[in-house]
Formats: structure tokens, sequence, C-alpha cells
């Protein structure tokens, strides 16, 4: 008699909510302990105490470096921070509309052209190309933004952090010590976070075995949607919207009201609240006090506390982003792409894991269309 277990049908749940799809080591999304550790370190106490790079070699390599391993992997990102020129030109042709996350997907495609070794999909030559994607990422933001605004692209400083380097590439100036550690904090937080949207979509296509650049071109396209990357772009606009912190509640009351979906808000994972937005909010409240401008982080706090309080729907890591960046200058429209700039090294080890243990993805779907219906002949249907 066999003792095989009786096939059971596979349950539908859309949009894969609650689906374990995938077994990794890289990070654990705990919404019950609303924690979020990045190879069993909690990404909180990353954002407070480490540098971007730190937290990027953690992903790419998988442990936090020596002092020679971190010189030795921060001299690789710098290398490929410095731009092959054809692709300056590159980003000069392309239509002066075009918004930056095209910008960056043509990036990273022209790159792959300048590897050797683009369809070697091994651990080692994966590792080197991500550290190449993870150093190019930022310039290439930077770069775009300055010339479809008329400026020349400031190439990167070897002598700066990650966080220092691209508000100096796009700004032209230094950001002060509270500035760069604030958005240094900012990166990490953004860096790694399971299994959402894009990271998936960069482990789905390396899953069909293609190259780390293709994967990576996958994730960027895929977090250019305003349900995903560009949530804390559309939050930034609702608060400009708002105008004061006075209005704030009455917006919100009234965007119940319509049942507006409003971006800075919810999370498919976090039921309880965002284990990032503590850290960041904390962060985001020094800097605002270091600028002597508390409008935006108090207006985000009445925000807040009416969503909760009428909805119970709680923030999410977009809400406080959305103000510190604009705080901070940056252009609205670059939200997205910094985004990508900190998850790079999320996707790339994400992308460099699927490899080293694959198995394609390929999930049924439940069709619920027409069932054996009848050819009519053309001329037959009138």
């Amino acid at each position: 008699m066999s003792t095989q277990p009786a096939p059971t049908t596979p349950s539908y749940s859309p949009g894969l909510e609650g689906v374990i799809a995938g077994a990794s080591k890289i990070s654990r999304v705990d919404p019950e302990k609303q924690v979020l550790t990045i190879r069993g370190y909690d990404a909180t106490e990353l954002a407070r105490k480490a540098q971007f790079e730190e937290v990027a070699h953690l992903l790419v390599i998988g442990h936090l470096p020596s002092k020679s391993e971190y010189k030795t992997f921060v001299s690789g990102l710098k290398k490929h921070a410095q731009l092959p020129k054809e692709l300056y030109a590159v980003l000069r042709a392309l239509p002066k509309k075009t918004h930056p996350m095209d910008a960056l997907r043509t990036g990273i495609s022209f790159l792959s052209g300048y590897d050797a070794k683009v369809l070697d999909n091994s651990h080692d030559a994966n590792v080197a190309k991500a550290i190449r994607l993870c150093g190019a990422v930022a310039p290439i933001v930077a770069a775009h933004w300055r010339i479809q605004h008329g400026k020349r692209p400031i190439p990167s400083n070897k002598k700066l952090s990650m966080a220092a380097d691209f508000l100096s590439m796009l700004t032209g100036e230094m950001p002060d010590e509270i500035t760069e550690r604030v958005f240094n904090a900012s990166l990490i937080l953004y860096a790694e976070h399971g299994f959402n949207a894009s990271t998936f979509a960069c482990r789905v296509t390396a899953s069909t075995l293609a190259d780390i650049y293709g994967s990576i071109v996958a994730g960027i396209g895929t977090l250019k949607g305003p349900l995903h990357g560009g949530a804390n772009e559309e939050a930034m606009k609702v608060m400009l919207k708002i105008k004061d912190p006075k209005h704030a509640e009455q917006y919100i009351l009234d965007a119940i009201v319509r049942k507006e979906k409003l971006m800075g808000f919810g999370h498919r994972v976090y039921k309880k609240g965002d284990s990032r937005v503590p850290a960041l909010k904390e962060l985001g409240r020094e800097y605002a006090a270091s600028q002597g401008n508390m409008k935006w982080s108090e207006m985000a706090e009445i925000m807040e506390n009416t969503m909760v309080r009428e909805k119970g729907i709680y923030p999410n890591v977009d809400l406080p982003s959305a103000w510190i960046y604009y705080m901070m200058g940056i252009p609205i429209p670059l939200y997205t792409p910094i985004f990508a700039i900190a998850r790079m090294s999320g996707w790339t080890a994400h992308v460099i894991e699927q490899h080293d243990n694959n198995r394609l993805i390929r999930p049924k779907s439940l069709y619920e269309g027409p069932e054996m219906l009848t050819y009519t002949p053309m001329a037959d249907r009138g």
C-alpha cells in the first residue's frame, strides 16, 4: 500500500499574499515583532550605527566587513563609480522628458555591454558584477538628472561616502554631517526588505538564468510603479497639497470620506506598523530640528495619528523618507531612483542567491474564463 499523501489542490492567494514563494538567508521581515533583520542584524541598529557601504558588503558578500575587507570593497565601488564616457553620451541622447527610472534602466543595460562576463552566472562573477552595479547606480542617477536640467555631470569623489558622494554629485555641494548621516541611514533602511515586488521580479528573472543585469532591469521597472517605489513621491505631493500642519487632520478625514488611497500608509506585510518607521522618524526629527523647521515632521505626525485613529492604518517608511528628502532639497522625481540606489545591494544579493541555488519560478494561474467554446468562421460572425 502506498504511503504517499493524497495530492492537494494548491490554494489561491490574490497578489500571492501570505504565500511563501522561496527560502532566503538574506533578510527576515517579522511583522509580529515589527523587526527587519538583514543577515541576522537588526536593520534599525545598522541604520543608527553603520555606514551604508558596510551594509552593502553584508548583503552582497554575506558578512560585515573587516577593516581590510571594507577598504577593498569600497575601492571596488569607487572604481565603478567612474562611468564610461560613452554612457554620458547615451544619457545626453535620451529624450528630455525621460523619467529618471527609465534613464537608470537604460544605463544599467548599457553597462552590460561593457562586461565581458555578462553571461557568467557563477558566484564569483556575480559578486564582481554586483559591486559594479552598486558602484555605478548613484552616479548614473545624478548624472542623468544634471544632464536633463542642462548641467554638467559631476564625477564621483573617491574620498566621500556613498551618501555624501551622491548628494555632492547631485547638487555640487558638500552635505553637512547630519545631512550625510540621516541620508546614509535612509539608504540602509531601504537596502533590503525580503520578497517585495521588485526583489521578487529580480528573482523571477534570475530563475530563468538571465544575467544579473537583465534581472536588475526587471527590478527597476517594477520599482517604478506607484504602489511600490513611487509611493514616497506621491506622499510628498500630498503633503505639499496640505501646506500647513493645521490642515493635515481635515485633509486626511476628507480623503477617507472620498475613499482615496493615501501613499505612505499601509503595508502588505506590516499590519501593526512598519518596523523601519520609528528609526527614520527619530532621525528625521533630529534633522528637522537642526534645520530649525519642524513643519513637515509635525504634519506627518498629525497625518499618522489621524490615519491610525480613524482607520487603524500605520505609515510605512515612504512617509518619513518623503519629507526628509524634501527638506534636504532632493527633487521629488528622484525619490524612487534613490530607493533603487539603496536597494541595488539587496537586489544583487537576491540574484546571487537565486543563481547559486536555482529553480525556475513558474507558478500556476487560476483560470476564470469560458470553457470549450465553438469556433465560428469569420464570415458567420456578422
